[in-house]
């Protein structure tokens, strides 16, 4: 049995090792897989770039994504993810420092399943993401993988 995967799509290396660190600090198993930019995350949930000849079959059983990125920001990576039957159902939680009303509503209506604001308190980002990675980890039962080449 494969470890599940956390796909964590951040630019902000603070913010990123903090995220990891939380992950790990709550007792939650997983692989985690950081991607510093929307680029590199659809490189990797696609097999494409460096990530070439990645089994497909293993896809994240979540991706904390953050909104404000270069090269592609997180409503760029939510719509290709959207966009593709072999992505479309995997929980994706807007992990954002952003709390305006149109990043909510464009995210949801771009297929979120969850926004979180991060929270500014180093002790409540360890709880929050601790919780979040317990959840999706543990609770949460994934939509199966679409086998590629499959009939939607």
């Amino acid at each position: 049995m494969h470890l599940k995967t956390i796909l964590i799509v951040e630019d902000n290396a603070d913010d990123a090792e903090l995220t990891m660190r939380a992950i790990r600090k709550n007792g939650v198993s997983g692989e985690i897989v950081l991607a510093r930019d929307g680029v590199e995350a659809l490189d990797y949930l696609f097999g494409q770039g460096d990530y070439a000849g990645r089994d497909l079959q293993r896809m994240p059983a979540v991706i904390l994504l953050d909104l404000k990125m270069p090269r592609l920001d997180g409503f760029g990576v939510l719509e290709g993810l959207r966009a593709d039957k072999r992505t479309r159902l995997l929980p994706v939680v807007i992990l954002s420092s952003s709390r305006e009303d149109r990043d909510l509503v464009q995210s949801y209506g771009l297929g979120a399943n969850s926004y979180i604001v991060k929270p500014v308190d180093f002790g409540q980002f360890l709880e929050t993401v601790g919780h979040l990675g317990l959840y999706w980890l543990t609770l949460n039962e994934p939509a199966p993988v679409l086998q590629v080449g499959s009939s939607e």
